[in-house]
């Protein structure tokens, strides 16, 4: 059975001070990684005093992007390797914003979740859809191709620990949310994807989120589809209640 695993990524918002806050307010109001996992992505700047103050906490720090080299003259980037000294275990790939605002391509993503497993960082790799996309005739294959690049010369042992946002970016900080259907058709589509490469077992195992304008108050029906196992959320991640109310939705 999978957990399902609920995410939060703050992009370029709050402060150090801010982040210290933020985990201190949640402190003891998580659920128990067992039934639920938790996850915040956040700033470089922030992740060696939130992995300090976090603890003996069951949330999972993450970072929002990182390099696929380890080390070198790459001015301004975020080496894997100082990640996973600092203590943290998973880090996001390929969000939309980072493809649409920073060029990245399959290529780059895919050199990216081999840094990450080559440092034993859990990658979370975002899959796009634009609208025009959407509509048109090459949409699965669009999803598919994504999927399949990022996953490129992967081992079975190591896909099987990886997680795969579908993250429309149509609906990402626009307000308008995927259908939970239109939301499980992508999600569906990913693991599909996972299923024909590297067989059903594997696919079964891995952990397929949405994001784009997740919110409290919409994620009961996005969390009740089949092939949804969790969400990667923006803006409601930003404040202690809204999240911890995303986080502990199994309780209800």
């Amino acid at each position: 059975m999978r957990i399902p695993f609920v995410a939060g990524n703050w992009k370029m918002n709050l402060s150090v001070a801010e982040a210290v806050k933020f985990l201190q307010a949640i402190e003891g109001k998580l659920p128990d990684p067992k039934i639920t996992e938790t996850c915040i992505a956040a700033s470089p700047l922030f992740l060696e005093s939130m992995v300090e103050e976090n603890g003996d906490s069951p949330l999972i720090i993450s970072a929002e992007n990182c390099f696929y080299e380890d080390e070198g003259a790459y001015t301004g980037e975020t080496s894997p390797k100082a990640l996973a000294e600092m203590g943290v275990t998973h880090v996001i790939i390929g969000h939309s914003e980072r493809r649409k605002y920073f060029n990245e391509t399959d290529d780059i993503i895919n050199k990216k979740v081999h840094a990450a497993f080559r440092n034993q960082l859990t990658p979370i790799i975002c899959c796009d859809e634009t609208m025009s996309r959407r509509e048109s005739a090459d949409r699965i294959s669009w999803v598919v191709s994504q999927v399949t690049n990022a996953l490129k010369s992967i081992t079975p042992q190591q896909a099987e620990k990886i997680i795969v946002a579908y993250e429309p970016s149509w609906a990402i900080g626009s307000g308008k949310t995927a259908s939970s259907d239109e939301a499980e058709e992508g999600c569906y589509l990913i693991r599909q994807t996972i299923a024909d490469l590297y067989g059903d077992d594997i696919a079964d195992q891995v952990r397929v989120l949405y994001g784009g304008s997740v919110n409290d108050e919409n994620a009961d029906d996005i969390l009740s589809q089949t092939d949804i196992d969790g969400v990667l959320a923006g803006g409601a991640s930003l404040k202690p209640d809204s999240f911890l109310k995303l986080a502990n939705f199994l309780q209800k």
